[in-house]
């Protein structure tokens, strides 16, 4: 089914006149979002539409230069801190620049920066922040311009974890606001931020428009209007940037989508390593009751002889062609940790069947699927409406029936989708996360800790989390350590890791000084500019050409 093309409306804020701004190399951006950024603010975030938008409205204390090892924060990009000055092995000083405003005006100051850490450091608010910033034992400010950030623990990710996890919020307008009626409030629906661009409005399932800043204290943007259209078919999505509607498109078939990029002469196509490895997830708690064990997912023979009966590369061939790679952990292919991992177990359809048998499961009945003291072994997969996890769906379906597993695939819409994950209402779930540069973020959805956040599929080893915490905390090459984490994923087989995708990027080719970084790819896109001699209309009026 083809979806009907979002609307396009009149931007409500005028352009600035020539007079204001050079007009030669500044333009407009439209982006293709198959998710809605409903809620990008801090602590709401969630999906990555959240994350992207946050981006252009939030700052942090510093940002990764690019290709930086994320343990050398000397050649961090500064942001809300001018400077930054190591105390001691666990105490690191901030200095907020002066310059730093939020968009009603009001500078930002240590306040903002203590009561933000405060709020993101409660389990009970953002257990996912919370998680990554367990050793942070203290947050005080030292005037109005400086904050100490105090460690518990000495190590060498104290600093990635510090600016990166966190991005402030303007106390002065949200610290009376109590954390549970924070998503309904009115500075949820408008937030005001202090970054490169500020809201304008949304128009729920259509589309979010964003105003550059034109006093922004790191440079004045010249992507002066960053309009964001929610478009969740793949078809509709490939049709608007194809007719010139849209600009920028990042998600797409990697196989059927680049041909017909590459003949639209506008278009070109970007690529580069990506955060994301996609993954079907094993439900180890009853389906939609985690007060008991999965009846069949509980058991480490049955997953590991789940994975054994699919043959993941041509699976992953036929739906990326060049733009993917089998993966075997939750390490993806953007991330230093990449190399260390081990192969998961072999494709090998006798052995499934017969580690299935050694559990009791056999055709008794000659139906072609197993069965257990007269159960079948069925089991669902909960798919939302992504273009690459539906081709894979199938041909997953298919090799599981060949070792007597039935896969009913339960195709469902993104919220519909997200709202029974986070129930634990599914036996299987097509998911995919976007990791950080840094590995220790596997704490979130492959410990025991974070089953009160991320790890919804209720995974829980003790032996893996002490073998995270060992390679976190080692002061050597950490090389071996990490090996050992994957090496034991690999054996529980808490999920058949699929594929590391490379990220596939489609954009008009009038966008000059393009930088795109795999841990946010439009945190950068005030730095870009606009060829005076390829502006299009909407480059004058500020919004999409029809």
């Amino acid at each position: 089914m083809i979806a009907t093309r979002p609307l396009i409306f009149a931007l409500l804020l005028p352009l600035n006149g020539a007079a204001q701004r050079p007009a030669s190399d500044h333009g407009s951006l439209v982006i293709i979002m198959g998710q809605e950024p409903s809620t990008p603010v801090p602590t709401l975030l969630g999906a990555k539409a959240n994350n992207d938008v946050s981006d252009l409205l939030f700052l942090r204390l510093a940002w990764p230069g690019r290709g930086l090892n994320p343990a050398d924060e000397k050649h961090y990009e500064p942001e809300l801190a001018r400077s930054w000055t190591r105390q001691d092995s666990l105490t690191i000083a901030f200095d907020l620049d002066p310059r730093a405003t939020w968009h009603d005006g009001v500078p930002v100051t240590s306040r903002d920066v203590v009561f933000s850490f405060s709020r993101m450091m409660d389990p009970a608010i953002d257990p996912q922040r919370a998680l990554l910033l367990r050793f942070l034992a203290r947050v005080t400010p030292e005037g109005d311009h400086r904050v100490v950030l105090r460690f518990s623990r000495v190590y060498s990710l104290q600093f990635f974890d510090a600016v990166t996890s966190v991005q402030p919020l303007p106390a002065h307008l949200v610290d009376s606001i109590p954390a549970s009626r924070f998503a309904a409030s009115e500075f949820a629906k408008h937030p005001v931020g202090n970054g490169p661009y500020r809201w304008v409005r949304r128009e729920a399932g259509r589309q979010l428009e964003l105003a550059a800043v034109p006093g922004f204290f790191l440079g004045v943007p010249k992507i002066d209007r960053v309009v964001l259209l929610v478009a969740r078919d793949p078809d509709a999505q490939m049709n608007l940037i194809l007719d010139g509607t849209a600009d920028a498109l990042e998600t797409f078939p990697p196989v059927s989508g680049p041909p017909r990029l590459r003949a639209n002469t506008p278009i070109r196509l970007l690529t580069m390593p990506s955060l994301t490895v996609s993954y079907l997830l094993f439900n180890q708690r009853a389906y939609g009751d985690r007060s008991r064990p999965h009846p069949i997912l509980s058991d480490v023979e049955i997953r590991r002889a789940l994975t054994m009966a699919l043959d993941r590369s041509p699976i992953v061939r036929s739906t990326y062609g060049a733009y993917g790679q089998v993966a075997n952990a939750p390490v993806p292919l953007a991330q230093w940790t990449n190399r260390l991992v081990t192969p998961a177990f072999a494709f090998d359809p006798p052995g499934a069947r017969t580690l299935l048998a050694r559990r009791g499961w056999a055709d008794r009945d000659g139906d072609g699927i197993v069965e257990k003291d007269g159960v079948p072994l069925a089991l669902r997969l909960n798919l939302p409406p992504n273009a690459a996890r539906l081709t894979m769906a199938p041909q997953i379906q298919e090799q599981f029936r060949r070792v007597g597993v039935r896969l009913d695939i339960v195709r469902v819409d993104g919220p519909v989708w997200i709202e029974r994950r986070n129930k634990g209402e599914f036996d299987l779930d097509f998911s995919a996360a976007t990791m950080d540069l840094s590995p220790t973020n596997v704490v979130q959805s492959w410990t025991c800790a974070g089953r009160n956040g991320s790890n919804v599929g209720q995974y829980c080893n003790p032996v893996v989390d002490s073998l995270i915490e060992a390679a976190t905390f080692a002061t050597t090459a950490t090389d071996a350590q990490w090996r050992a984490v994957y090496a034991a994923l690999t054996r529980d087989a808490p999920a058949i890791f699929m594929v590391a995708p490379v990220t596939l990027f489609a954009l008009h080719n009038r966008f000059r000084n393009v930088t795109l970084r795999p841990e946010s790819y439009y945190h950068d896109i005030w730095r870009w500019s606009v060829d005076p001699s390829r502006r299009i209309a909407r480059d004058e009026s500020g919004g999409p050409s029809r």
